[in-house]
């Protein structure tokens, strides 16, 4: 540089070290120019020959911002001796501002800027942005976005439910699945799809106190989620942090300015037992406000017309306080009961508001059950009868509906909108998904012995040990050392016990590890969550694991260990219900092996009246049974007497509820399960989906990607084995671009099936927090947004210069509002020469990468000024090529918004006048996303992204 380029005043900054900010020229003498960073309060002297440094000119079109804050866009500029004054816009009037008066912090958004400055990255950088936009523009437009990141396997009913659910505004449903398909799983996907498209924000997961744990894990496990815990510890603990008495008593006594730990916490997980332990706790939870609360083992929630138990009142008053609601139950109805009906008031009062109009409105639903059965493929051999009563039903849409290619799916759909309560409640049955094992019940009677001669009748008999001292039980019960030797016969094939109470689950813990050498581990409701989830990894260790596990009533909820196949009822509930959900641990959709389920009964007792209604009556070992708390209600007398010793009473028992049990099975599949069962799971669009999410998660395209990026951000990879490496931060790790690795590394795995079989290893897909946070850093920084090259090629004389840009649609908008996917952020590409010439089809960008070299920085530092005019050109030749493909662009944007959104609120219009499922917010939430939409495509532009400035040698 000569002496004559430096003036004192001028704004440079340092290419070498940009975190100074802008700084100005204080002092020229000799061969050395000293500069102040006012923005890092540093001053600089280099010498002048070979300073790192760049001179600052910002051109028409560009903000500037001044040292006391004021913002101006640049008009004009004028070279005053060297120094600069802009005469710039404040948006009402011009002002003349020089350089001197320029704020300290500089950020150069414009890929130009950022190449003047000298802040230019290598060819590998701007090769990652552009990966990064062509990856961002296909995932944010695809079908499977939001369903591509869980550690789960791809069943279509769990699939079909959640992307249906998910899509909607604010979703208020019941899902109710029978035992073993997948609740959970069903409603982390939903979350994590909400979540990920940025139409929730805010989520509260309520759990009875035994699953709070397992949902934590879960949710972290399979979805990347990272919930937080709000329980009593977390609120001592604040209390404890208040310190300030008067802030404690304030907080205590209910103060409005008080910390509120549920608004603390983004994703809140809680029991149901703290929140009704805690009168600050519902109040806080109250106050905090969700866009998506989900509700585990709802039907716990007691509820009659003349009277709701709290913890009802509780669940409703917080589904009030949130948008959208998910209920979770694997009984969901026994023929139309009132707890039924009590969970589908939860989720929408206004529509369920009264018991008995809705059982009137139930008695419809065998009738339109029949006529879909019958429906044939061909509308044209409808029977004269059912076309009268579809006729009924469906008005003047019918004949439309028959004329359409899909005609049978388009009437079942107009019925499901119509009647019902299609919208709000999915029901997948064993029968329908099937993929289940076997049952095979193995009953064992034993002789009852004298220590239970006075309590071995009644409902005390189902469970007599807990009547009689522990040691005389323990010595005395055969079932004791039945079970001591089953276990010994079994090893080394994992066990899992269940008996009614804690105290006998502790006492058969204690006698199985002490007396009898078996590994065993106990969970029951006196341990703690931590403590219950030790117990659970000590039973599934495969190598030095417990054999047994011993539970009480609580290891029959929520709980998954389909790994066993052995499973023991020390005893036998009262609720069939109850009996379905402990068979459920085992008995669960991937389940290998037949579920062997081993029954010991005391003879003469009534465990063996138990054991013989459930296996006469009910069949519901060897069967999941639906209505067997149906069946109870209506032949409890005799259930109660068989239960007392009364011998025809058993036997009037067991023939009453075969009868019984038949009718109601006729009833529930001839009533609401036809429907229902249609709208849980269509398995061609559930297969379409698959389909997609497997297009999307190709392993090798999300492995290619992040090894790129990792090779720039500085993260080492060590080969694992097959499918899986090891991530750790190397010498250049760049931490703030990098989230979420820890400094003791990661192993990781880019197989689907791995991941499933190796719970160790981070599952990377496109929706991982990692390669999620990566896309991000790119994105909204400046890495790779302006890159210098070389390139040597026989076809261009030496010292050609060629622009590579990049450009992609900018529209400010709600991520809620997925504008990606009607204005994609699809890369446009430009090369061009300085005179103008579009060459992107001669040179294709993998092609340029191949023949680009990296060019010395220093080389490059002294390149960039004395082409910066003609850098300058091609930007703006770039530009004018780009323009015109804007307004196609929004024009196409438009037409699908138009598409997305019309005929679906033509659509909720029309039936919410035959079906009030149709919530008004739902109509008006689509109209005011359409506007919305309009309204941001008219004003998207296009933005330079990227630019690669190529040099030919």
């Amino acid at each position: 540089m000569e002496t004559s380029e430096f003036v004192i005043g001028q704004r440079w900054v340092s290419h070498s070290d940009t975190s100074l900010g802008l700084g100005i020229v204080t002092d020229i003498s000799g061969r050395r120019v000293t500069l102040g960073f006012p923005a890092a309060d540093e001053e600089r002297t280099y010498a002048i020959d070979n300073a790192p440094l760049s001179r600052i000119i910002y051109q028409q079109g560009e903000e500037i911002e001044t040292f006391d804050g004021e913002t101006y866009i640049v008009r004009a500029v004028e070279d005053i001796d060297g120094v600069l004054m802009y005469h710039a816009d404040d948006g009402e009037n011009l002002h003349p501002v020089s350089e001197v008066k320029l704020a300290g912090s500089v950020n150069f958004s414009a890929p130009h800027q950022r190449l003047f400055a000298g802040q230019f990255d290598r060819n590998g950088a701007f090769r990652l942005r552009v990966a990064t936009l062509e990856h961002l523009d296909r995932l944010r437009a695809s079908p499977a976005q939001g369903l591509i990141g869980a550690r789960t396997q791809h069943l279509p009913h769990q699939l079909y439910i959640a992307h249906e659910v998910a899509r909607r505004h604010a979703p208020r449903v019941l899902l109710a699945d029978e035992v073993g398909l997948g609740k959970t799983i069903e409603a982390g996907l939903i979350l994590h799809y909400q979540l990920q498209t940025g139409r929730a924000r805010r989520a509260l997961i309520v759990v009875p106190d035994s699953l709070v744990h397992q949902w934590l894990v879960e949710m972290l496990r399979r979805f990347n989620l990272r919930f937080s815990i709000i329980d009593q510890i977390r609120y001592d603990d604040l209390k404890a942090d208040e310190g300030d008495v008067d802030a404690l008593v304030n907080h205590i006594f209910g103060d409005d300015s008080a910390i509120n730990p549920f608004e603390s916490e983004q994703l809140v997980l809680c029991s149901l037992d703290f929140l009704m332990a805690s009168k600050q706790a519902r109040k806080d939870a109250f106050a905090a406000g969700w866009d998506l609360m989900v509700v585990d083992e709802a039907h716990h929630l007691a509820w009659s017309p003349e009277q709701a138990s709290e913890e009802y009142q509780v669940v409703e008053q917080l589904s009030a306080a949130s948008q959208g609601l998910l209920l979770l139950t694997a009984t969901p109805e026994q023929i139309g009961v009132a707890s039924h009906f009590a969970r589908l008031r939860l989720l929408d009062p206004a529509r369920f508001h009264d018991l008995e109009a809705f059982r009137q409105e139930e008695q419809h639903y065998e009738a339109i059950n029949t006529v879909v059965r019958r429906l044939p493929a061909d509308p044209a051999s409808l029977s004269s009868e059912d076309r009268g009563a579809l006729e009924n039903w469906l008005g003047d849409q019918l004949p439309e509906l028959l004329a359409r290619d899909d005609a049978r799916q388009a009437v079942i759909d107009a019925l499901l909108d119509r009647h019902g309560t299609g919208r709000v409640l999915f029901r997948n049955t064993r029968a329908a998904i099937q993929g289940f094992p076997e049952r095979q019940p193995l009953p064992v009677p034993l002789p009852c012995p004298d220590l239970y001669q006075d309590v071995c009748r009644g409902l005390p008999g189902l469970a007599p040990e807990v009547s009689v001292p522990e040691e005389d039980w323990l010595a005395g019960d055969p079932r004791v050392a039945w079970l001591e030797k089953t276990l010994a016969s079994l090893r080394p094939a994992k066990v899992v016990v269940i008996c009614a109470s804690a105290s006998t689950a502790m006492a058969l813990e204690h006698y199985l590890q002490l007396r009898a050498g078996i590994r065993s581990a106990a969970f029951h409701e006196h341990l703690s969550l931590i403590e219950r989830d030790r117990a659970a990894a000590y039973f599934a260790d495969t190598e030095q694991g417990a054999q047994a596990l011993i539970c009480s009533e609580i290891g029959s909820e929520g709980r998954n260990f389909q790994f066993a196949h052995h499973l023991v009822l020390f005893d036998l509930p009262a609720n069939p219900d109850l009996l379905e959900q402990r068979i459920g641990r085992l008995d669960r959709i991937g389940q290998a092996e037949t579920v062997r389920i081993h029954i010991p009964y005391l003879q003469g007792s009534s465990q063996e009246v138990q054991f013989r209604w459930f296996q006469e009556g009910l069949n519901a070992f060897a069967e999941s049974c639906a209505v067997g708390v149906a069946v109870q209600e209506t032949v409890k007398p005799h259930w109660q007497q068989a239960l007392e010793g009364d011998t025809a009473a058993l036997e009037s028992l067991v023939a009453e509820s075969i009868e019984e049990s038949s009718r109601l099975k006729i009833l529930l599949h001839n009533g609401r399960d036809a429907l229902i069962e249609l709208n849980s799971c269509r398995r061609a669009e559930a297969q379409a989906l698959i389909e997609s999410i497997e297009q999307e998660e190709n392993a090798a395209a999300v492995n290619d990607y992040m090894v790129q990026a990792f090779d720039i951000l500085g993260v080492d990879i060590e080969d694992h084995s097959e499918h899986a490496d090891i991530l750790k931060p190397g010498e250049q790790f760049q931490a703030g671009m990098v989230s979420g690795l820890p400094e003791d590394g990661l192993t990781v795995t880019w197989d689907r099936q791995q991941a499933l079989q190796r719970e160790d290893m981070a599952f990377i897909s496109w929706e991982h927090p990692l390669v999620t946070g990566v896309m991000d850093s790119v994105t909204s920084s400046g890495l790779g947004k302006a890159a210098l090259a070389n390139l040597s090629v026989k076809a261009l004389p030496p010292g050609t210069l060629l622009l590579e840009a990049v450009f992609a649609v900018h529209c400010p908008a709600p991520e809620s509002l997925q504008l990606t996917r009607y204005l994609p952020v699809s890369p446009l590409r430009l090369v061009v020469d300085v005179n103008g010439r579009d060459l992107s089809k001669a040179l294709p960008h993998d092609r340029l990468n191949d023949l680009c070299s990296n060019i010395r920085r220093r080389t490059a530092q002294a390149i960039v000024p004395k082409i910066r005019a003609e850098v300058d050109t091609m930007v703006d030749h770039a530009e004018r090529l780009a323009e015109p493909s804007l307004s196609p662009l929004k024009a196409q944007a438009l037409a699908r918004v138009e598409e997305g959104f019309l005929p679906e609120i033509r659509r909720l219009e029309a039936l919410q006048k035959v079906n009030p499922t149709i919530r008004d917010e739902e109509i008006a939430f689509l109209s005011g996303q359409l506007a919305a939409a309009r309204s941001a495509v008219e004003h998207a532009s296009l933005a330079l992204e990227g630019i690669r400035v190529i040099v030919t040698s």
